[in-house]
């Protein structure tokens, strides 16, 4: 009896997506869970993995061709004879602790045991990124060992011709012409329209980040403590932004043709840069979330992105989005709308720079704002009093934010 490969279910969003390489070939064992084929569409990475131990006697569909869901990609063969698991994924690999399929391939690909490495994820669980660090590490002690036995150099190497100085080298101006990838390609798309389909208008604030750091500063040890994540910015600005979209509900409105509508939930859009492309996780429910709610939701995103898990419906939605350019250095920027949302709140880095206060000159840590809006429905006084709510939050965040 064979058993049938097939793409998962894609959601009504996602038409097809895109075979992007095989981990197996055909006659390779494989065991159950480990991570067969990657497939790519315009939003996340699919992990394909096997249903079931055996043998893969077929693939159907090879790298770079489109599938849809439900498309037979290859065909396994139960094996009769039981395939040995290392014992690098027996020891960690129960209910409490376990392995994604990629974690999985890249223990077996290294020989690793998983209890020889530290885990930074939620519940001390094994990230893409523990184990590629550990790798790194090793690979950098091995050499640090190695090193000192290799036999000095002491062979005279003979002068280079002045002849062959005055040679010209030719070919040192190399082109390489690979396919956009469908995250890429939905990006630029999405861009595109957002730039065609809106009155992309920006205004801009400052804001002095303080207050901010003083309190994060007072209470990022107990905060830590108390609830097993760090306290960051983001959740500053989350809730600032909260405030300003329940005093100004036009800002997270959208259009429909025709239609304005508008929202009364507050699902915030955080934008990630990956290596791939800019994805936008979702945080639902924004406003019933507290400080330590938001850290650890962006926490977990930043996790799945890094182990692919991140799925369509931590993805789907947003009625607001905030990006951070400030994590890169960008000083001053004007984010693109993320369509049907009406606005962005763009953040920058903070920098120390010299302001008046009281009639005096002082140094004070300050960031950009820039809040990009559709003019078609949101008025520019409207734009300006939420940036300046946001900056009069962020501002003076005891009693607003913290609730005390």
């Amino acid at each position: 009896m064979t058993l049938k490969i097939l793409v998962p279910h894609l959601p009504e969003s996602v038409s097809d997506a895109t075979l992007i390489a095989w981990h197996k070939k055909v006659g390779d064992s494989v065991i159950k869970n480990d991570s067969l084929v990657d497939l790519e569409t315009d939003k996340v990475t699919l992990e394909v993995v096997a249903p079931e131990s055996g043998i893969l006697r077929e693939i159907l569909k090879q790298d770079g061709s489109i599938v849809l869901g439900g498309d037979v990609l290859a065909i396994l063969a139960p094996s009769s004879v039981s395939v040995d698991m290392s014992p690098a994924l027996d020891e960690h690999d129960d209910d409490n602790n376990p392995l994604t399929p990629s974690i999985r391939r890249l223990l077996r690909e290294h020989e690793l045991n998983a209890a020889d490495i530290v885990g930074t994820g939620k519940d001390g669980r094994l990230t893409k990124l523990d184990v590629s660090n550990y790798i790194q590490q090793r690979t950098l002690q091995e050499a640090q060992v190695i090193a000192p036995e290799q036999p000095v150099i002491t062979e005279v190497i003979e002068p280079i011709n002045e002849v062959e100085l005055t040679t010209p080298v030719t070919n040192l101006r190399p082109e390489q012409r690979v396919p956009m990838t469908r995250l890429r390609a939905k990006v630029a798309e999405r861009l595109l329209q957002a730039q065609q389909n809106a009155a992309m208008l920006t205004t801009f604030n400052e804001v002095n980040m303080q207050n901010v750091m003083d309190l994060r500063n007072q209470y990022k040890t107990r905060f830590e403590q108390k609830h097993s994540v760090k306290l960051g910015f983001m959740s500053f600005f989350v809730k600032a932004s909260i405030e300003a979209l329940k005093r100004f509900p036009v800002i997270n409105a959208s259009i429909d043709e025709n239609d304005i509508i508008y929202h009364g939930y507050y699902d915030i859009g955080i934008a990630v840069s990956t290596e791939k492309g800019l994805i936008v996780p979702v945080l639902r429910d924004a406003d019933q979330l507290d400080f330590a709610g938001i850290e650890q939701s962006i926490v977990e995103f930043g996790e799945k992105t890094r182990s692919g898990r991140l799925s369509y419906e931590d993805l789907k939605g947003g009625t607001f989005t905030i990006t951070n350019g400030g994590i890169f250095g960008s000083m001053l920027s004007t984010p693109i709308l993320n369509p049907p949302q009406s606005a962005i709140l763009g953040m920058h880095a903070i920098k120390e720079r010299a302001v008046v206060e009281n009639g005096q000159i002082v140094i004070r840590p300050i960031m950009y704002l820039a809040l990009s809006y559709d003019h078609r429905l949101i008025d520019g006084r409207d734009a300006v009093q939420f940036l300046v709510t946001i900056k009069e939050c962020l501002e003076s965040p005891a009693h607003l934010l913290l609730n005390i």
